[in-house]
């Protein structure tokens, strides 16, 4: 370090050893209030991360806390649909407003700011990006307990604008049975591990079906590996999700706030543990 050094190292472009790591996490604007963010990601599109997130939002809303969602997955937003949301959120002069489910949980979500649900969004990964930093930024988060961020699936532009920007404790990752996705979670779990972020649990979608008439569970996609796979990458907890038409059903009909299941109880156990 110079003896003329003056400290301020964004005027200063030596490199030296006194350089201060900058942060790069955005503020909430003041009033707002966020205890605890739980990515939900995967590696892959179509294995039910939505689904995932709704499920442990609305376990968080039964459980007595202030709960939210920030739909970070902004071509393919379906959290306001899923909790029967049909209205558009609304501003006043400190910012955007979520839109609340019946039951009070907190939506942000593009889908609630597009003149009509079916609109594509046809943006570049900057613009995007820049659109879910804003979710965090420019809503008011009113006394947040949980947050659950519903991520687009792989590891470009979007899910690092949310491990950079926003201060996510722990994230879940999801998958279905087949073996190619096995794969695909370890990019996931690689990625969160060089963001210094913990894996709090491995949920397999579409793990089976139940037979209605004997109880016998029939793997449709084949057998399970989620148990090798969460050994495998260091993940101690791991829950399996059936394929169920009733709950298909409550989420094309926006009553996910309804469901009845006991299939993530271990994983929203070690939420609140966090």
């Amino acid at each position: 370090m110079s003896e003329s050094c003056s400290h301020n190292c964004e005027s200063c472009s030596a490199n030296c050893g006194s350089r201060e790591k900058q942060s790069l996490l955005a503020p909430l604007m003041d009033g707002s209030s966020v205890k605890k963010v739980i990515g939900v990601v995967s590696g892959k599109g179509g294995v039910g991360k939505s689904l995932v997130t709704s499920l442990l939002a609305v376990m968080s809303q039964r459980a007595g806390y202030n709960t939210a969602i920030l739909d970070a997955d902004i071509t393919g937003p379906s959290i306001p649909k899923t909790f029967g949301i049909t209205g558009k959120a609304e501003a006043c002069e400190f910012g955007i407003l979520p839109s609340k489910s019946k039951m009070g949980t907190k939506i942000m979500s593009l889908n609630l700011l597009t003149e009509n649900e079916t609109d594509p969004v046809i943006w570049r990964g900057p613009v995007i990006a820049g659109t879910v930093k804003q979710f965090w930024t420019d809503v008011v988060w009113e006394d947040v307990d949980y947050m659950f961020i519903d991520m687009p699936p792989g590891t470009g532009d979007v899910p690092l604008t949310v491990f950079q920007s926003i201060p996510v404790d722990a994230i879940v990752i999801v998958s279905s049975p087949q073996e190619l996705v096995g794969m695909i979670v370890e990019k996931a779990v690689k990625m969160a591990k060089l963001m210094n972020i913990p894996v709090l649990a491995l949920v397999e979608n579409m793990s089976y079906v139940t037979c209605p008439d004997c109880g016998k569970e029939i793997r449709v996609f084949g057998e399970s590996h989620i148990e090798e796979i969460a050994e495998r990458n260091g993940i101690s907890r791991t829950a399996k999700i059936p394929m169920d038409t009733r709950l298909a059903g409550a989420c094309d009909k926006g009553m996910i706030e309804l469901f009845s299941g006991d299939w993530l109880n271990v994983v929203f156990s070690a939420i609140e543990n966090l």
